[in-house]
């Protein structure tokens, strides 16, 4: 659970998003990212439970940065108002597939995963392991608590049927794809300071690791 001070916090920046009022509440930054930062730990814990690939990360190996880059964005606001983490065999950094936790008060949390925008080549890979099990990518994504968690996945695809396959092949609207994204939206604000954040979390993760783990199958 998170403290209500964090939350706080976040609503508070979401009004003041600027370097001035950032300065003036360093601590109580200092306060929410700690509180941030135990709770990753705790779904770190549970990670590694059932997969060992996760039990050497910590927490600051998981979680972005709250500072925003405005370099390349018409959105210059210098901060993110919310907290978020990556869970991967290597922490936030990795290419593959993973586990994503995005915290912002508002009704906008989510847990959920996946990859997204993967480079052509990891692209390729992926399209070709959804093409040839098919059987097998379906009954995970059909999956009854899968889908009551998650609905359909997502992702941004192409207007066109991508080079090499046909328009008549059985998955085509996933083979046009980009991304490959599931999203558990439901957890509330009333949610963030409850004693079951860390276990929804969890049950999100574990619902979704068969998806995951296609995904990572297919750039092994």
């Amino acid at each position: 659970m998170l403290q209500p001070n964090t939350i706080k916090f976040l609503q508070q920046l979401a009004k003041n998003n600027n370097k001035a009022w950032f300065d003036k509440h360093r601590d109580e930054y200092a306060i929410a990212k700690q509180d941030f930062e135990e709770l990753v730990a705790g779904v770190l814990h549970g990670l590694g439970a059932s997969e060992p690939v996760f039990k050497d990360l910590q927490a600051k190996d998981c979680i972005f940065r709250i500072f925003r880059d405005v370099r390349f964005s018409k959105d210059k606001t210098p901060y993110k108002a919310h907290f978020s983490a990556g869970f991967s065999k290597g922490g936030k950094k990795t290419q593959g597939a993973g586990y994503y936790l995005h915290i912002e008060p508002g009704g906008k949390s989510m847990a959920g995963g996946g990859l997204w925008m993967p480079e052509a080549p990891m692209l390729k890979a992926i399209r070709q392991e959804i093409d040839y099990n098919f059987k097998e990518f379906k009954k995970i994504i059909d999956d009854k608590k899968f889908k009551k968690l998650f609905g359909n996945i997502s992702g941004e695809q192409l207007k066109t049927v991508p080079k090499n396959y046909t328009a008549d092949n059985p998955a085509i609207e996933y083979l046009k794809m980009k991304s490959f994204v599931a999203t558990n939206d439901s957890i509330t604000d009333t949610d963030l300071t409850g004693k079951t954040l860390t276990k929804k979390i969890q049950e999100s993760f574990d619902t979704m690791r068969p998806f995951i783990d296609f995904l990572n199958k297919g750039i092994a």
